[in-house]
């Protein structure tokens, strides 16, 4: 009998980085937005609510074309914590793209990147829990939307890493 996760999505992929290198990538607030796809006006803080614009990600035009599509849309994180070189987590309203909506008395769902030395690079696992406290008549869609989401996300920080020159 399989079980099926409702409350937590989890991707896992080996970076073939430094882990200095895969930590700038994903806690220096430009470098996470050339591949995520967002601009922020200041550096990620412990505790910060970072709004920011979907500009769509540098690294992949298919991609940052259907980004842009919600570029009018408010984009909002608040940073949860950043444990240097292991651990760097944020919460956000997932899959707020419906125009006019106010999502903001809805729950969060808690973002952790998690980063470990393993032989030939380092694995980086991203995941996001707290779905099964979304109002159930999104719950599902924004699980499905954001499910299929990370495993885009976690190839763009691949791709961001082989293309981007070490800083």
């Amino acid at each position: 009998m399989s079980t099926v996760m409702t409350d937590r999505i989890e991707k896992k992929i080996l970076l073939r980085a430094p882990r200095a290198r895969v930590w700038r990538a994903i806690t220096d607030a430009g470098e996470f937005g050339r591949w995520f796809g967002v601009k922020f006006d200041r550096p990620f803080a412990s505790g910060a609510v970072m709004r920011g614009v979907l500009v769509g990600t540098a690294v992949d035009p298919e991609v940052a074309t259907a980004q842009r599509a919600h570029a009018d849309i408010p984009f909002e994180i608040t940073i949860d914590r950043i444990e240097p070189e292991r651990l760097f987590s944020f919460r956000w309203h997932p899959f707020a793209v419906e125009r006019g909506v106010d999502y903001s008395t809805e729950p969060t769902t808690l973002i952790e990147f998690v980063l470990e030395e393993v032989a030939g690079g380092v694995m980086l696992t991203v995941s996001e829990s707290g779905f099964d406290r979304i109002p159930l008549e999104r719950r599902a869609k924004a699980f499905t939307a954001n499910e299929q989401g990370w495993a885009i996300m976690v190839t763009l920080i691949e791709k961001y890493l082989a293309q981007a020159a070490p800083l």
